[in-house]
């Protein structure tokens, strides 16, 4: 193999091609990037996109540089879709990788992905930045790419499930503030904020496809998830179960207490997890812990973190989709 490990764009230092080492035991900020492995199953196998750049003559993954601020998940997508001219649906999500990029790390988040138009073939006219897209099968894309990061992801892709779905749980994002609400609970709308959020949002889960959603009743989650399901016409429906109710102070005792239990939640998302479909889950902060911890007992996973979220937070669990293990895990804020 040609690979040129870990020095892409590294700086000569003595022994020459070995990376420059700087800031011996401090920290140095990484240069933050994003990319997506593009996968489909040809008539030989599974096959990769792998780009050709011109000004290096190498072979790589698609990936780049973050904008300013811009979120990993929206760069990922961007950066394929300017480099491949298509457009990725992410699947699991891969291990960064990170190394020296001229005497600095960089450090690059990855997702498995598949195109979403997997009919149309690549249509894509060479410039300066790239110079050829090409599908390889996996084996000899291993053998073709420039760089050993690049070759480490692949094998992370194939040491795992290709076929995976994802059940985001999301808080629901920024509202008003209790008291000061003077209204019924479940009327009690996004702030400000949380109208922003909501529009940042509808990128975010757009990148996983068009997953439906199954959210809250309360104006607060279905305000949440308002401006993806009308930009992409998601199937959406509200479910009690994930409905906590906080009735005025006017109301019985009992009534002042959530309106479904934890356990009635837990039973609904452990539905939801065996139906196998990619879905939204938009709900309280009271109910994201037991969730979560449902979907880690089903899918046979440690409880090694903390399993709350701030408000407009979420997690994504990936399953593989043949034998319904756990895939992946990841979290999220929505602001970068």
């Amino acid at each position: 193999m040609g690979h040129a490990g870990d020095v892409e764009g590294s700086v000569e230092g003595v022994g020459g091609g070995v990376p420059r080492r700087t800031a011996v035991g401090g920290y140095l900020e990484p240069i933050r990037a994003g990319g997506a492995l593009l996968w489909r199953e040809g008539a030989g196998g599974t096959e990769i996109v792998l780009i050709r750049r011109p000004d290096r003559g190498d072979w790589t993954l698609p990936k780049g540089k973050l904008k300013n601020r811009e979120h990993p998940i929206v760069g990922a997508v961007r950066e394929v879709r300017e480099e491949t001219g298509m457009t990725p649906v992410l699947g699991r999500r891969l291990p960064p990788q990170r190394y020296l990029k001229d005497g600095w790390p960089k450090q690059v988040e990855w997702w498995a992905a598949t195109p979403a138009d997997p009919g149309t073939g690549i249509d894509y006219p060479p410039n300066e930045e790239v110079e050829l897209v090409e599908w390889v099968r996996a084996e000899e894309a291993r053998d073709r790419l420039t760089y050993d990061h690049d070759v480490q992801v692949v094998d992370n892709f194939l040491a795992g499930p290709a076929t995976t779905f994802p059940v985001v749980l999301l808080r629901h994002l920024s509202a008003g503030e209790k008291r000061t609400w003077e209204g019924e609970d479940l009327l009690r709308p996004l702030d400000g904020a949380g109208r922003t959020d909501a529009v940042a949002l509808s990128r975010l889960l757009s990148a996983y496809g068009r997953p439906r959603v199954v959210t809250s009743a309360a104006a607060r989650c279905t305000e949440s998830v308002l401006p993806y399901t009308v930009e992409f016409e998601a199937q959406t429906r509200t479910e009690r179960a994930f409905t906590v109710h906080q009735p005025s102070a006017g109301s019985s005792p009992a009534g002042r207490e959530s309106a479904h239990g934890a356990e009635e939640a837990r039973k609904a998302f452990a539905d939801i997890l065996a139906e196998g479909r990619p879905t939204v889950v938009c709900t309280h902060g009271e109910l994201v812990p037991h969730l979560m911890a449902e979907a880690l007992t089903q899918l046979d996973a440690p409880f090694t973190q903390q399993l709350g979220l701030r408000k407009g937070s979420f997690w994504v669990v990936h399953v593989a989709s043949l034998s319904g293990e756990l895939a992946a895990v990841e979290r999220h804020t929505i602001r970068a």
